[in-house]
């Protein structure tokens, strides 16, 4: 299984487009993974490294959010 921030490094490293940027989403599976390691973060279930791919994930997460914004800022101009 691969981890789930692995996705957004695979789409930041293919070389991309604004509008690419803008519509970006994570796959269902990915998804699903967060969702379970988000779960499990809160009844304390998680081993480190699980805690370390989770918070991973969330730095990315973060910064695709501002690419997402400025990619939308850019196509609107």
């Amino acid at each position: 299984m691969t981890r789930a921030f692995d996705e957004i490094i695979d789409f930041i490293v293919s070389g991309t487009t604004p509008s690419a940027v803008a519509e970006f989403q994570p796959s269902e599976e990915a998804r699903k993974q967060v969702a379970d390691l988000l779960d499990r973060e809160k009844s304390g279930q998680l081993t480190p490294d699980e805690k370390a791919e989770l918070e991973h994930y969330l730095e990315l997460e973060h910064i695709m959010r501002l690419a997402k914004a400025r990619a939308r800022r850019r196509l609107a101009s």
